[in-house]
């Protein structure tokens, strides 16, 4: 499984948590488990391969980091959406930018330009060319602003806010992800997950 795939998984499981709160250690013990993700690959190919350890320890850590940071992550997207009511933002685009915003702010090992790049590209899936031309905006000002004011102190490692959780093991060496830049999105289905109430 790339980058590309465990992005995309996390920003369902996140939508998922949105639509559906829940204890995300929960939601995760449940997915992780071998027998129910291969239930799921009659929903969606993205599931055809179980995530490698790499893959579920990015996917746990953005899902966990993600809850635990979510009062900053909306102020965020509060904040640059210019000309858009925060009511007005899709779950799905939600979703999209807090991943890519916890990115930026939180795992060092992911240059910001592949985060953005990589949520624009996803959003152009699942959203209007408006709505991907306003996550592109909000993204972009967000990340020249809020990292340049808090210089070099703008990424610090999840490790410091993010406890294990379920199977997978936290791991700060992600490297892996950091190097598989610039993929290309294929054609993709609509966000769902069965038995999370993921579905749009």
């Amino acid at each position: 499984m790339r980058r590309t795939a465990a992005r995309e998984i996390a920003v369902r499981l996140t939508f998922s948590l949105a639509e559906n709160p829940s204890d995300p250690s929960e939601l995760l013990s449940v997915f992780f488990d071998e027998d129910y993700y291969a239930s799921l690959k009659e929903e969606d190919e993205i599931y055809n391969d179980y995530p490698g350890k790499a893959q579920s320890d990015y996917i746990t850590r953005v899902v966990v980091g993600i809850c635990e940071h979510a009062a900053e992550l909306d102020g965020y997207i509060e904040k640059y959406s210019v000309g858009w009511k925060f009511g007005r933002i899709s779950r799905t685009a939600a979703a999209i930018m807090k991943t890519a915003m916890y990115e930026v702010l939180y795992m060092p090992d992911i240059p910001d330009r592949s985060a953005i790049n990589e949520a624009v590209e996803l959003a152009k899936r699942y959203e209007s060319p408006e709505t991907v031309s306003y996550i592109n905006g909000v993204l972009g000002s967000f990340s020249r602003t809020e990292t340049l004011s808090a210089g070099s102190e703008a990424k610090v490692t999840a490790e410091d806010s993010v406890s294990s959780v379920g199977n997978p093991t936290l791991s700060s060496d992600n490297s892996s992800f950091a190097a598989e830049e610039n993929t290309v999105f294929g054609s993709g289905t609509d966000i769902s997950l069965s038995g999370t109430g993921l579905e749009l």
